[in-house]
């Protein structure tokens, strides 16, 4: 994107799972008016809706949606890939006199857009990532995770050992050039400026974030995970797929390979989930731009009034 919006700039909306970002981001939307680009990446994958909470037919009736079900499970997606389309969909949304509010809890999405990584440039080679997936295919994400773990420990410290993507991608890099893709993150962030953003993060106290998250993955099972993961499965996707070993697939696909009983693939799911929380909050602690909002016993419609009223405040509308 030739010029990043700075007045207004866009609204970012972080936080780890179950904070009730998308219901916030559909109030802004409709107040401000604005229209929302989805920063999670599983939601950029096709069928797989229950699953990673996906905006469903009421919410994307209140407010337009961006970069949701571009992909198939199959199909390989960078963070290069998404950065690019993520900043045509700022440039439409601001073309049309509109707010971009980006929401969403992938951490690197967000930051390789506000800080502008220039991901193209960093040495690629398909050969070696070809043989990188057929590893993974054959060994595990995890397997990968722990060379990474050896050459790249600031990448793998991020990463989660199922995330077979980056894993690889990481792999490919260091194997090319033999530096971790983390120094040229780093040397990109150094050479570029933070572009400016109204960066929110929600949070909860643990006690209610952790309820939330139980609360969610019982709807989850109640609204047909199961089937989603079995109709996957049936379209002829393999098990071992990036999307189809991350949080909720992996626990239910070994309940139907039967490796695990049902009650013990749901909890597990709520156990992974929490500590997936926990990465997240880490990662966005991390953001000296962040202004944190605890959220607790609010629905969405208040914590929209909260946000606006500052935002007012500033004449930033």
């Amino acid at each position: 994107m030739a010029v990043w919006p700075q007045n207004p700039p866009p609204l970012v909306l972080v936080g780890p799972t179950a904070t009730g970002k998308t219901a916030v981001a559909v109030e802004l939307a409709e107040k401000l008016p604005g229209e929302i680009v989805n920063a999670d990446s599983m939601q950029i994958y096709q069928g797989m809706d229950i699953g990673t909470a996906k905006p469903g037919t009421e919410e994307r009736r209140r407010a337009p949606f961006h970069l949701l079900d571009l992909v198939t499970p199959d199909q390989p997606f960078s963070v290069s890939d998404w950065k690019e389309r993520a900043e045509a969909a700022i440039h439409g949304i601001v073309a049309r006199g509109r707010r971009p509010i980006v929401c969403g809890g992938t951490g690197l999405y967000i930051k390789a857009l506000l800080d502008d990584w220039s991901l193209a440039e960093t040495p690629a080679d398909p050969a070696v990532r070809a043989a990188l997936r057929a590893e993974v295919a054959q060994y595990g994400a995890h397997t990968l995770h722990a060379r990474l773990q050896a050459v790249d420990p600031v990448t793998a410290a991020r990463l989660h050992p199922n995330d077979a993507v980056r894993i690889v991608r990481a792999l490919e890099v260091y194997q090319v050039t033999g530096q971790p893709i983390s120094a040229y993150q780093q040397r990109d962030r150094a050479s570029r400026p933070a572009r400016p953003a109204y960066r929110i993060g929600l949070t909860l106290p643990r006690e209610e974030l952790y309820a939330r998250i139980d609360a969610r993955v019982d709807q989850m099972i109640a609204e047909g995970l199961e089937d989603e993961v079995r109709r996957l499965l049936d379209q002829g996707y393999s098990p071992t797929l990036g999307p189809l070993r991350s949080l909720g697939y992996k626990e239910m696909i070994a309940y139907l390979c039967g490796e695990s009983d049902r009650t013990t693939a749901i909890e597990k799911i709520k156990q992974e989930t929490r500590r997936f929380a926990k990465r997240q909050l880490t990662w966005f602690r991390a953001d000296p731009y962040l202004t944190w909002l605890d959220v607790s016993a609010q629905d969405s419609a208040a914590v929209a009034a909260r946000l606006l009223a500052p935002l007012r405040e500033q004449s930033a509308l």
